[in-house]
């Protein structure tokens, strides 16, 4: 398949500047979730083809790129962003066919992408060393220096935003990157590359090796020139991403899964809560890692805010991606048998609503309807398991004390949000909840880009997004001149 209008082979790997097939010739099938067909082959990379990507981008920090001034750099993202801006609906439909997401939520993607672009465009030349007071004779300064060639393994929820904040940020500090996109979802990665070509990135600043993630992916986690590793995906994943970069005592940023709790006291203004409530849940099909699956309310409002809920879920349609309903499919049949096994160990519980599928979708397609579950104690498996699909679970609390044991009741603490209009509350549990990002009366805050993002206990560490990433992805080096 060539992608149209990027007119790029979807069998192909992006290394040292050039197309071409990967080295064994072998492809993989993706399959459009919507309706289940065939929708293109891919590269089925593995260990030769990272080696060359490897090298590739090893020979940029040596070269062009390795040498261009920060400001130089920063034209050139800009110049992706513009090129990423002019393809919002060639990439949104790419993105919505290849993940099954509906078409809304696809352009939401592709804005984000630019819009990360061109924050890294501008941060590029911004970042600095310091000047460190010491013994008399001594000037000491330190350098902010990158890592050299970094790896990027990315999931297949949101390819465009996670390339945005991932290797955004590590080329704006002046890495060269190989990244390994998603088996099911990579197509809008590959477009990505050659955007990034066509504005003018010198040749190996970006390696793309498409492949299944314990050949490919295995491969990149593993290899010994690489100095930096980002991953974002599951939990049993990034264990294994993270073992083999200590083999090679490569630091590692890990985004993984969350549980992530919107915390609803009697004070809260419902009304506005209401589409964060829902609207956190459910989008792209909950397939998002910070996905709010838990509603904590007060025990006042608890039936109030269950009616509101079940309103608006009644009312939640899924259907084809670009039909562009509420939901999309889910990415594949293998993900809708997951969240259906959630399901039937949620048949203990009460289904306070339920969402639809479209009459027309075709029965071919990964769909599951949205999920409202009430009477899940805090250690059910559906309050404390990532399920990765449209369902949530509310629960009732009694006070301060019992809704923050809740919230910081399970193993993962990546998002967490507070309604209430209490001030000192505001701040007490902004403190108290062990998540990576709280947000008070609202969720998200729009997405983002200035905001660091990352989690604590199972949801990973290092962050992403702001000017945090561009720290992560350089190294520190301290310069002590004794001069007399």
């Amino acid at each position: 398949m060539i992608l149209d209008p990027f007119g790029i082979d979807t069998t192909h790997c992006l290394i040292g500047g050039e197309w071409a097939p990967c080295k064994s010739g072998e492809t993989l099938a993706l399959h459009d979730p919507s309706d289940g067909s065939p929708l293109c082959a891919i590269a089925r990379g593995d260990a030769p083809d990272i080696d060359c990507a490897v090298a590739a981008a090893d020979m940029a920090m040596e070269g062009e790129w390795g040498r261009m001034a920060a400001a130089q750099r920063g034209r050139i993202l800009h110049r992706i962003g513009l090129l990423v801006g002019e393809n919002i609906e060639p990439l949104a439909r790419l993105e919505a066919q290849d993940v099954g997401k509906p078409l809304k939520q696809a352009r939401a993607d592709v804005i984000a992408l630019a819009r990360y672009m061109e924050f890294y465009a501008g941060a590029a030349d911004k970042i600095h060393g310091a000047t460190i007071p010491y013994l008399d004779g001594y000037t000491v300064y330190t350098l902010r220096e990158p890592h050299g060639v970094t790896g990027h393994i990315i999931p297949w929820n949101y390819p465009m935003q996670i390339i945005g904040r991932s290797v955004g940020a590590a080329l704006a500090m002046g890495n060269a990157c190989v990244l390994k996109p998603a088996e099911e979802a990579c197509l809008t990665a590959l477009a990505f590359g050659e955007l990034a070509r066509q504005a003018g990135l010198p040749a190996g600043a970006l390696n793309i090796v498409p492949g299944q993630g314990g050949e490919a992916g295995a491969a990149l986690a593993a290899h010994p020139g690489v100095r930096h590793l980002s991953f974002t995906g599951s939990v049993a994943v990034g264990r294994r991403i993270q073992a083999a970069a200590a083999e090679n005592l490569v630091p590692v940023t890990l985004e993984l899964g969350g549980k992530s709790p919107q915390l609803v006291f009697a004070d809260a203004d419902i009304d506005a809560a209401l589409p964060f409530l829902v609207n956190a849940g459910i989008q792209n099909a909950g397939q998002t890692c910070s996905a709010s699956s838990r509603i904590l309310v007060h025990e006042s409002r608890f039936d109030e805010v269950v009616r509101a809920m079940a309103e608006r879920y009644r009312a939640l349609r899924a259907g084809p991606a670009l039909a562009d309903f509420d939901l999309g499919p889910l990415v594949s049949a293998r993900q809708k048998s997951i969240v259906e096994g959630y399901l039937d160990k949620g048949r203990d519980l009460t289904v306070a609503a339920r969402g639809t599928i479209d009459g027309d979708a075709p029965a071919g397609g990964a769909y599951v309807a949205p999920v409202l579950f009430t009477g899940a104690a805090p250690d059910h498996v559906l309050a404390q398991d990532e399920i990765f699909g449209p369902v949530q679970v509310v629960i009732p609390f009694a006070d301060e004390a019992e809704a923050l044991a809740i919230a910081n009741g399970t193993p993962f603490g990546l998002v967490a949000s507070v309604w209430t209009a209490d001030g000192a509350r505001q701040m007490r549990l902004a403190r108290a909840l062990r998540a990576g990002q709280v947000f008070l009366n609202n969720y998200g805050a729009g997405g983002g880009v200035e905001l660091p993002f990352g989690g604590t206990g199972l949801s990973g560490h290092g962050r992403e997004k702001g000017f945090e990433a561009l720290y992560g992805f350089s190294t520190l080096k301290t310069v002590a001149a004794l001069h007399g």
